[in-house]
């Protein structure tokens, strides 16, 4: 069977040393042994076991996501995959409305024109005269708020409403959930 120092396994894995003493320490990957010098022995369940650690960093799973999901053993539960893989959506979802966004301000420089500045009170009374009351506004941001909660901060700033202001409508439309 094959045996790994920490330098050895770090290398491999692209990782410094010191990721692999944190791990150490918090439990989530411990070395299998300690040679006769003191030093950490990794064995190739080790090695298999960081794999899985990386591949599921690389999906940003944070550490005590990747704990549960190596804990339950042969059958991992697929809900923190699945609440994942709809945190990614709703950040793509948010990357393509400022791509979006992007898109028209770079057609707006090519020709001279940026298109017009929408202000709270201009998004207001366009919500109102779609026929959108109070109820259904706060039922809009509520949603807004939970399926993309960063894109909504990013729009009610852009509507020129402050930092405080944004936030305030954040937590008033949490409450609606």
């Amino acid at each position: 069977m094959k045996h790994y120092h920490i330098s050895q396994l770090a290398r491999i894995f692209g990782l410094s040393r010191s990721t692999l003493l944190y791990y150490d320490r918090i439990g989530l990957l411990k070395p299998s042994g300690r040679t006769d010098s003191g030093y950490r022995d990794y064995t190739e369940a080790d090695h298999k076991r960081l794999d899985r650690i990386c591949r599921f960093r690389q999906a940003g799973l944070s550490l005590d996501d990747i704990r549960s999901l190596l804990d339950a053993g042969e059958k991992p539960p697929s809900g923190i995959l699945e609440k994942r893989f709809r945190e990614i959506g709703n950040e793509i979802r948010g990357l393509k409305a400022k791509q979006g966004l992007l898109s028209l301000m770079l057609k707006g420089l090519a020709s001279n024109v940026l298109p017009p500045k929408v202000d709270k009170a201009m998004w207001v009374e366009m919500l109102r005269s779609a026929g959108m009351d109070d109820r259904a506004m706060h039922r809009w941001h509520g949603e807004f708020e939970e399926r993309a909660p960063e894109a909504h901060h990013d729009f009610l700033l852009s509507l020129g409403i402050s930092e405080n202001e944004a936030l305030e409508i954040r937590e008033w439309s949490a409450q609606f959930k």
